[in-house]
C-alpha cells in the first residue's frame, strides 16, 4: 500500500532553530492508522528519531519539526504499541499531487501567526459572545418574565434550558456537516436564526412564543455555530492552541458582561422590547464581522462514513464513568447562571439595577477563569488533572451559597464560582480529548459526550426552579441540589482519573 500524497513545506536557513523548520505530511485519515511515519535528523554527524506527533480530532495530518538535513521514512509500521490504533479497513482511494485539493493545502502552511490566523481567532470571540454570551445573561431574562409573564422560575428556566441543550445537541451533530465543507452555510444558517430569535424575543407577550423564539429558535442557531467555532481556531494554531482557544472562549464572559450593561443602562428609558432590539442589533454587527472575517482550512481527508455514535466507546470504564461525570457536573454547574439576578432580588432584596451588576460580575471573572487554567493545563499538569479541583471548588462554592446573606459576601461567592465554574467549562472538552487514543473516533466520541450533558443542562436549571417554587422563594433546595451533583461529578471524575493512571 502506497502512501495518498506527500506535502513538504521546509524553511531551512543557515544555523537553523530546531522550531524554524516544519514537515507537514498529509495522509487519509486510514492510512494514518496503518502506516508509520519517522522522521529523522542528523546535527554533528549523530542521528536520532523523533516520535510521531498526531494532530487530534482536528484532521488527519501530522505536523512534525525537524532541523537541518531531514530524511523521512514512510513505511508499514511493525511496532506492535502502534498497532493499536489501526482501522480495520484501510481506504483504497488515492490522491493525485498535482489535483487541486493538494496544491491548495500545500500553500502557505502555516500556524501560529499571521493576520489571517489571529482573524480567525476574533472571529470564534464574536461567535461566542452572539452564543455563550448571550446564554451567560440569562439572568436578567429569568428575572424579568417571570415576573411580566406571571410564570414560575421553573416554567422560565426551561426557556434558557432549552436553548443550552440545543447548542450542544445540535452542535455535536453539525461537526458533520463542517467536515462536508458546509462551513459558510452553517454560519449564515446560525447566524440568521439568532438573530431571528432575538428579535421575535423582542415581541414576545405570551409563554409559548418565549418558548419557540428564545429557546428553540435561537438554540438551534447557537448549535449551528457551535462546532464552527471551535474548529476555526484550531486548525491555525498548534504551539499557541492553548492561548488562542482561550481567547475566543472569553467571548462567553465578554458576552455576559455587554448585555446586562445594555440592559442596565437602557432599562430606565426603553421598553424591554427595546432593550432587547439593541442586543439583536450588536448580534447583528458581529456577524457582519463573522461572515467578513471567516477563512477555513479544509481538514476533509477521508471519504470513510464516519458515525456518529460509536458504541464501543461504553465498553471503556473510563470513558463510561468520565460520561457519568460530566452529566452529574453540568447538571449543577450552570444554577446559578439562571438564578443570580433572581437571589440579588428576592433575598439580599437588592435593586433590579444592582442584580444585573451581580450578573456582570459572575460573568466577568470567567475572563481569568478560562485564560489561566487553560495555560495551566498546557504547560505543567494536563487538562485532566487541572480540571479535578476546579469541579471540586464549584461544587463547595455551591454548598457555601446556602450562608449568603449579604450583598458583599454574594459578590465574594460569585467570584470564586465564576472562576472555578468557568475553567471547568473550558478543561473538559480538552480533557476528554485526552481520554482517546484513535482519532478516527474522535468525533463521534466528543459528540456523544455532549449529547448525553445535553440533557443534563436541559433538566439542571428546571429542576432547581421547581425548588424554589416548593420552598416558596427559598433557595436551600436549589443550593444542596447543585451542590450534590457537581461533587457527586467530582467523584466520577476522580474514579475516572484514577482508571487512566492504571490503564
Amino acid at each position: 500500500m502506497r502512501l495518498i500524497s506527500t506535502i513538504f513545506v521546509l524553511q531551512l536557513t543557515p544555523n537553523i532553530d530546531f522550531s524554524d523548520c516544519v514537515c507537514l505530511i498529509d495522509v487519509p485519515h486510514d492510512a494514518f492508522m496503518s502506516y508509520g511515519v519517522r522522521v529523522s535528523f542528523g546535527i554533528g554527524g549523530t542521528k536520532s528519531h523523533l516520535y510521531d506527533h498526531f494532530l487530534l480530532g482536528i484532521s488527519s495530518r501530522i505536523v512534525i519539526s525537524v532541523a537541518s538535513s531531514p530524511s523521512i521514512e514512510i513505511g508499514q509500521n511493525n511496532d506492535p504499541e502502534s498497532h493499536k490504533h489501526r482501522m480495520s479497513q484501510p481506504s483504497k482511494e488515492s490522491t493525485d499531487l498535482s489535483s487541486p485539493q493538494v496544491q491548495h493545502q500545500a500553500e502557505d502552511v502555516i500556524f501560529d501567526r499571521g493576520i489571517v490566523a489571529w482573524s480567525q481567532v476574533l472571529v470564534s470571540h464574536l461567535l461566542v459572545i452572539n452564543g455563550f454570551g448571550y446564554m451567560s445573561s440569562f439572568g436578567l431574562f429569568q428575572s424579568h418574565w417571570e415576573t411580566a409573564l406571571r410564570r414560575s422560575a421553573s416554567d422560565i428556566a426551561w426557556v434558557g434550558s432549552i436553548q443550552l441543550f440545543l447548542l450542544f445537541f445540535v452542535g455535536a451533530l453539525s461537526g458533520r456537516a463542517m467536515d462536508e465543507g458546509y462551513f459558510r452555510s452553517l454560519i449564515i444558517s446560525g447566524s440568521s436564526l439568532q438573530l431571528l430569535g432575538v428579535f421575535t424575543t423582542s415581541a414576545v407577550t405570551k409563554y409559548w412564543q418565549l418558548v419557540l423564539s428564545q429557546g428553540v429558535v435561537q438554540g438551534l442557531g447557537n448549535g449551528l455555530l457551535f462546532t464552527p467555532l471551535v474548529t476555526l481556531v484550531s486548525v491555525y494554531f498548534l504551539k499557541k492552541r492553548a492561548f488562542a482557544l482561550g481567547l475566543a472562549a472569553c467571548g462567553a464572559p465578554v458576552g455576559g458582561m455587554i448585555f446586562p450593561v445594555i440592559a442596565r443602562q437602557l432599562q430606565k428609558n426603553a421598553s424591554f422590547g427595546w432593550v432587547v432590539r439593541t442586543m439583536g442589533c450588536v448580534i447583528l454587527f458581529n456577524a457582519i464581522i463573522i461572515l467578513a472575517l471567516a477563512r477555513p482550512r479544509s481538514t476533509t481527508t477521508s471519504v470513510v462514513p464516519r458515525p456518529l455514535i460509536e458504541y464501543g466507546a461504553f465498553k471503556e470504564l473510563r470513558y463510561t464513568i468520565f460520561t457519568t461525570g460530566i452529566f452529574f457536573t453540568l447538571w449543577g454547574v450552570y444554577i446559578a447562571y439562571f438564578y443570580t439576578a433572581t437571589f440579588g432580588r428576592d433575598v439580599i432584596h437588592d435593586s433590579s439595577s444592582s442584580s444585573l451588576t451581580l450578573l456582570m460580575i459572575l460573568n466577568g471573572v470567567g475572563i481569568p477563569g478560562r485564560l489561566i487554567p487553560a495555560l495551566i493545563a498546557d504547560r505543567y499538569f494536563g487538562a485532566f488533572n487541572t480540571l479535578l479541583p476546579f469541579v471540586f471548588g464549584t461544587g463547595v462554592m455551591l454548598y457555601c451559597w446556602i450562608a449568603i446573606s449579604s450583598f458583599e459576601r454574594f459578590v465574594a461567592f460569585l467570584v470564586v464560582f465564576g472562576i472555578c465554574s468557568n475553567a471547568v467549562q473550558t478543561l473538559f472538552p480538552s480533557t476528554l480529548a485526552g481520554l482517546t487514543t484513535d482519532i478516527s473516533k474522535m468525533g463521534a466520541r466528543t459528540g456523544m459526550v455532549f449529547t448525553i450533558g445535553s440533557v443534563a443542562c436541559l433538566t439542571g436549571a428546571p429542576i432547581a426552579g421547581a425548588l424554589i417554587e416548593r420552598e416558596r422563594g427559598g433557595y436551600l433546595g436549589t443550593q444542596v441540589f447543585g451542590g450534590t451533583t457537581v461533587c457527586l461529578g467530582f467523584s466520577f471524575l476522580l474514579a475516572a482519573r484514577l482508571c487512566t493512571d492504571k490503564a
